[in-house]
């Protein structure tokens, strides 16, 4: 074991340096906070995401200053989200909303890499292919103390921080090693398939429902869009085992709606498609002694509703302002708002990811949803203004 010749000392310690915890490490950055950022992965890399942002997301996008950026790098901007349910179409403008009026989906490599490089604008240390081996306590007060790291060639290292956060992932390391405990998980859960194709038109967000199937086709960088199509978590096994992921996608993809096959039979295939065989939804006790959860290390819900990064991003802020008060009650606090915004749209996901549903049903359950939606917009709008972060 060594200490780093860097530092062995931070405020914040994040593990984890995709949307969520790069974001929260951009925010502590920018209020003066010392911050190590660690990533397992490469810089750069990418990770299985639908890619779309709700418009809360956007908002925080914009205002943290980094819209702009990510438009002139060639995401596309998107003015317009369809639902077909079976034969009828519903196409619907994005109209202007609290100081947004677009929606966009840039591939993960592409965003996350612009948070990370923000944080380490604002004076964050990053450091990639670094790993979190043990979260560390101290002996005497059983609070979490920081961690024992290993560098790209494996050599271990000890630092302390004034608050270690997990940021990593639905299967969290520091979740785990904390013994954070799962207070909600869902009862459903989907299977889903999809790929990377160009050629395709762009319409704006497309969202396709069928018989106990649903999929998708949403624009992102260089002109591709990604695909995806899913059903219930059981039939996906049974299918898998049966199909190339290819020939499952437009499988999957005829059984939604017979006009999102045709498109891809147009289209050409960017990338072999991946398989996501589903995971349960869960809200996990998310704050201690020294330790934190954000992102879906502390909050993950089935992605067949397309909100996960726009939760990263807003649970992100939510947390920052947290720690920058640096109390136990105002973590309390950034768990109780962040399930308060989170409940109704974790439950009305997991109904919607039954499939048990009519599709006049469905059409009121997307209703709900979205009034949940605006509900959060709302409330972000009001309570993210400038000065917002306790600095």
């Amino acid at each position: 074991m060594q200490t780093h010749p860097e530092s062995n000392h931070f405020d914040a310690l994040i593990v984890g340096a995709r949307c969520a915890g790069a974001a929260t490490a951009m925010l502590l950055a920018r209020a003066g906070l010392n911050v190590l950022l660690i990533d397992r992965d490469a810089a750069g890399s990418d990770t299985m995401s639908t890619h779309a942002l709700m418009r809360g997301a956007v908002m925080q996008l914009d205002r943290w200053g980094l819209l702009e950026e990510l438009l002139a790098g060639g995401v596309p901007p998107v003015r317009r989200t369809t639902f077909h349910y079976g034969s009828q179409t519903l196409p619907l403008d994005i109209r202007p909303g609290h100081g947004v009026g677009i929606l966009m989906a840039p591939r993960r490599a592409v965003l996350d890499a612009q948070l990370v490089a923000a944080a380490r604008r604002a004076g964050a240390v990053v450091r990639h292919r670094t790993a979190l081996r043990e979260v560390t306590f101290d002996p005497e007060t059983g609070r979490v103390s920081g961690a024992v790291l290993s560098d790209p060639r494996g050599k271990t290292y000890r630092v302390s921080a004034g608050i270690t956060i997990g940021a990593d992932g639905r299967r969290s390391s520091v979740a785990r090693q904390v013994g954070a405990r799962t207070m909600l998980e869902s009862t459903h859960l989907t299977g889903c398939v999809y790929g990377y194709f160009g050629g395709l038109e762009d319409n704006g967000y497309r969202w396709y429902y069928g018989h106990n199937a649903a999929a998708g086709a949403i624009p992102t960088n260089a002109g591709a869009h990604c695909v995806f199509a899913a059903v219930s978590a059981e039939e996906f096994r049974i299918l898998k085992a049966g199909h190339q992921p290819a020939d499952l996608l437009a499988l999957l993809a005829e059984r939604t709606n017979p006009e999102l096959r045709a498109l891809l039979d147009g289209a050409e295939a960017l990338s072999h498609p991946i398989m996501f065989a589903g995971a349960p939804g869960h809200v996990r006790h998310s704050h201690g002694p020294g330790w934190a959860l954000v992102g879906d290390a502390g909050y993950f819900k089935d992605p067949l509703t397309a909100h996960g990064i726009t939760d990263a991003l807003r649970d992100a802020e939510i947390l920052a302002d947290a720690v920058i008060r640096g109390t136990a009650d105002a973590l309390a606090g950034y768990q109780d708002t962040r399930d308060r915004l989170s409940r109704g749209l974790f439950g009305i996901t997991d109904r919607i990811a039954s499939f048990d549903w009519s599709l006049q049903e469905l059409q009121r359950l997307h209703k709900q949803l979205n009034g949940e939606m605006k509900n959060e917009q709302t409330w972000m709008a009001e309570t993210f203004a400038p000065g917002f972060l306790a600095a």
